[in-house]
């Protein structure tokens, strides 16, 4: 990366680092979502609730991966803008290793408290074939998955992006091709959409790793002395994004213990449907984050404040232009979305009512995620841990314990409309001091 570059065409960087990343993580939904359509059309309903159940898991992994991944490539993207290369190389190193390691014991020990994780998670009598069958294979397939993403961060930190969007690319489109031919064959059912994605996930590590061994300009294996304290400071860089998954992990599990006493299996089934678009909001934002969090950090490192704010107000003009544009979009498209899952009647008219209530958390999410990656880019890790916890376990939590109690399924689609209008005006606040103490800065400099 180039500061002038960089200072010359702020909004053309930002597409540039952004937009891969976007497609990325947007096709890393489009796999979820796919999973849920074989699921629902393929097996049955149930099976996608079974799903939505173990999303906790997923959750607690995303949040360990991202909490690494996010803390070590902000440590070595500053040290690059600062030029301290060996620093840059020692935090990569160190950072994969450790994501591995963690990963992998995490799930030696689920697979060993296998029975004990369903009954915590509130599993029923009627899920529990689909979802030992399913978790049992994507607890392997887990680590490789938070392997991907932590690589491809630092491969996107070093000018790269487009390697990582096209290994997403491969990766949904074979997990699609897999997805027909393992769950269309009688006996595999829904074991057959977790070996698509331990299959898919496996050689997107190793096109990863090829890339890292032959083609990396800046990023290298090599051997390392482990630094405990750029450990502590990456997990301390990291905490907010930890914080955030982590909070989606309890909350997820509190939604469904919710939903399963208020509504049962179908109201599951619907919120789990609904989901998806959420998902592939939150998708495209964090790409607009991952994209831009090396942009900030090797700004930041470069001390140009000016061109640190731009970045970051023209990243937050993006993903309000596309939460309008999404909630327009499903507004007029939520009855067709509803039927493309179930052929259950009264599913798709919860689907279709909820969707056009949920979008409008839209409008807010995407500020309180960018303000998020912004304060974790520029090492203010405490203020991006706030907003976390306040969207992701306070505010949700009360909305979550309050909401469907007085308005049964209807509280559940305001929940997080409710959710993030109320936080976005803690990162409003935040930013505007953020921005006073920059132009102070400036003046100071100047």
């Amino acid at each position: 990366m180039e500061l002038k570059k960089i200072q010359e065409n702020k909004f053309g960087t930002i597409l540039q680092f952004s937009i891969p990343a976007i497609i990325s993580m947007i096709l890393t939904a489009l796999i979820t979502v796919t999973d849920g359509y074989f699921a629902g059309n393929y097996i049955e309903k149930n099976a996608i609730a079974a799903i939505n159940l173990g999303l906790p898991i997923v959750y607690l992994y995303l949040g360990l991966g991202l909490m690494l991944a996010v803390g070590g490539s902000v440590i070595a993207g500053i040290a690059l803008g600062a030029c301290e290369k060996e620093k840059c190389l020692t935090t990569f190193n160190q950072t994969i290793v450790v994501t591995a390691i963690v990963s992998l014991f995490i799930s030696v020990v689920l697979t060993i408290c296998f029975g004990g994780v369903m009954r915590l998670l509130g599993v029923e009598n009627c899920l529990e074939n689909y979802f030992r069958d399913y978790y049992q294979i994507l607890l392997w397939e887990l680590p490789i998955m938070i392997l991907c993403n932590a690589l491809g961060m630092f491969i996107r930190g070093e000018g790269n992006p487009q390697f990582f969007m096209a290994t997403s690319i491969f990766n949904v489109l074979s997990n699609a091709i897999l997805d027909y031919v393992f769950v269309g064959r009688p006996g595999y059912g829904i074991k057959g959409i977790a070996y698509a994605s331990l299959l898919t996930g496996a050689v997107s590590l190793l096109l990863l790793l090829c890339y890292i061994l032959f083609w990396s300009k800046v990023y290298k294996f090599c051997r390392f002395r482990f630094d405990a304290v750029a450990f502590r400071n990456t997990i301390f860089k990291g905490s907010s994004e930890f914080i955030g998954k982590m909070s989606m992990c309890i909350t997820m599990y509190a939604y469904n213990i919710v939903i399963l006493k208020n509504v049962g299996v179908d109201g599951v089934t619907a919120f789990t449907i609904v989901g998806y678009v959420s998902y592939l909001f939150s998708m495209i934002i964090v790409g607009f984050g991952q994209g831009c969090v090396p942009l900030l950090s090797f700004v930041h490192g470069a001390g140009d404040r000016f061109t640190e704010l731009a970045i970051r107000r023209l990243t937050n003009l993006c993903v309000l232009l596309c939460g309008i544009v999404l909630i327009v979009l499903m507004f007029f498209l939520a009855a067709p979305y509803s039927h493309a899952f179930v052929d259950s009647i009264e599913i798709q008219q919860m689907v279709a009512f909820g969707t056009r209530i949920h979008v409008l958390s839209f409008l807010f999410a995407g500020i309180n995620t960018i303000a998020s990656f912004y304060f974790t880019s520029i090492s203010k890790a405490k203020e991006s841990a706030i907003i976390s916890f306040l969207r992701g376990i306070l505010i949700l939590l009360i909305c979550i314990l309050t909401l469907p109690h007085f308005f049964g399924m209807t509280g559940v689609w305001l929940i997080a409309p409710i959710n993030e209008a109320v936080t976005v005006i803690v990162s409003i606040l935040f930013l505007l001091v953020n921005d006073r103490s920059c132009k102070l800065q400036d003046k100071i400099v100047t």
